[in-house]
């Protein structure tokens, strides 16, 4: 299927051709088109239901529960965030980092900070 970036896309304001740019939004890079003149930018549909899907997700507040697991504790990670991730990442790996943030903060992190892709992008 062909992708509605690989057309030529004129600026609604300007009317010059639109040039291919990368847009960061909270760790993400998206694909996008940008006019060269005015700067007006045109997101990747595709990107952008993504990243939508992902602010969703962040807005949501799981309840789960704390499970006493030999001589550890076990947090078990709701099924919709773990989807979501795999999508993206289509293989994680299953060691992660466990970071004591603060009093009353534990954070996990799956992957360096560098920004993500989305859906593989260029």
């Amino acid at each position: 299927m062909a992708d509605i970036f690989d057309n030529t896309i004129l600026c609604k304001n300007c009317n010059k051709k639109m040039e291919k740019a990368d847009v960061e939004k909270n760790g993400f890079i998206l694909r996008a088109l940008e006019c060269p003149h005015c700067e007006n930018k045109i997101i990747h549909p595709q990107d952008l239901a993504e990243y939508e899907n992902f602010i969703n997700l962040k807005k949501k507040n799981f309840q789960v529960k704390l499970r006493f697991v030999g001589n550890s504790y076990a947090v078990s990670i709701p099924r919709e965030i773990i989807d979501f991730m795999q999508e993206q990442e289509k293989q994680m790996d299953e060691m992660v980092s466990l970071c004591f943030e603060e009093m009353g903060r534990i954070s996990l992190n799956f992957e360096g900070l560098e920004p993500r892709r989305i859906n593989g992008g260029r």
